[in-house]
């Protein structure tokens, strides 16, 4: 899988275009600079793997998005395992980034525009995975959509098991749920230990003209 790829859009090569995903408890924004391409899927494992579909055949500069709190790790994890080039950055960076734009009005679909004018700006250098790490992420990747598609397939059969087996079904929920967290918990660590993970404020310096003041 080769997220490097020269593809030609228009006048615009994709190496010139830059996404920015505005990321929601149940809806992923998603925005395209230069132009105004945008369109939204579900933050769950079918929405994300539409993204990742459509971002392999686009085949952007960089994709960026903000660390909001754990709601964009599995979409994270989703892009670096198709070695999408992804970071995650600091949320402040991109709103202030936004207000020195003149960019006030606030929308999921403005916000996805800023992140994606951020990156184009800003430029944070994409640090792909080592090959091993890549591996490992993929793999905890897959386990995850397993797990989630386990859960699902339960809970659609407690709606007609009879009643001597439903406290086993509700208990093995319960188990893969658990599972589950664990899962989003290593895969949060294995993130946030990872070169994808930009939030620090030092990327801001590497723009020509950025000092210490306007990076602080």
């Amino acid at each position: 899988m080769q997220g490097w790829a020269r593809k030609e859009h228009g006048n615009v090569s994709s190496e010139g275009r830059y996404v920015g995903i505005d990321v929601a408890k149940d809806q992923l924004d998603v925005a395209v600079e230069p132009g105004e391409e945008h369109w939204s899927v579900a933050n769950e494992q079918e929405g994300i793997g539409t993204l990742v579909s459509r971002l392999e055949e686009l085949g952007p500069a960089l994709v960026v998005l903000e660390a909001t709190g754990g709601l964009e790790l599995p979409v994270t994890a989703a892009l670096a395992a198709a070695e999408l080039p992804v970071v995650v950055v600091n949320p402040r960076q991109v709103r202030d980034f936004a207000r020195a734009t003149g960019q006030l009005a606030k929308t999921d679909r403005l916000d996805a525009h800023a992140i994606a004018r951020f990156g184009e700006a800003v430029k944070p250098s994409p640090r792909p995975l080592p090959n091993a790490e890549a591996r490992a992420l993929a793999a905890k990747v897959a386990r995850r959509r397993q797990v989630v598609a386990m859960i699902t397939a339960e809970k659609n059969r407690l709606h007609t098991a009879p009643l001597p087996v439903r406290q086993e079904i509700l208990e093995h929920i319960a188990w893969l749920q658990k599972s589950l967290s664990k899962l989003d918990t290593d895969l949060g660590d294995t993130l946030h230990q990872s070169p994808l993970w930009r939030e620090r404020d030092d990327i801001l310096r590497s723009v020509i003209g950025v000092g210490r003041v306007l990076s602080l």
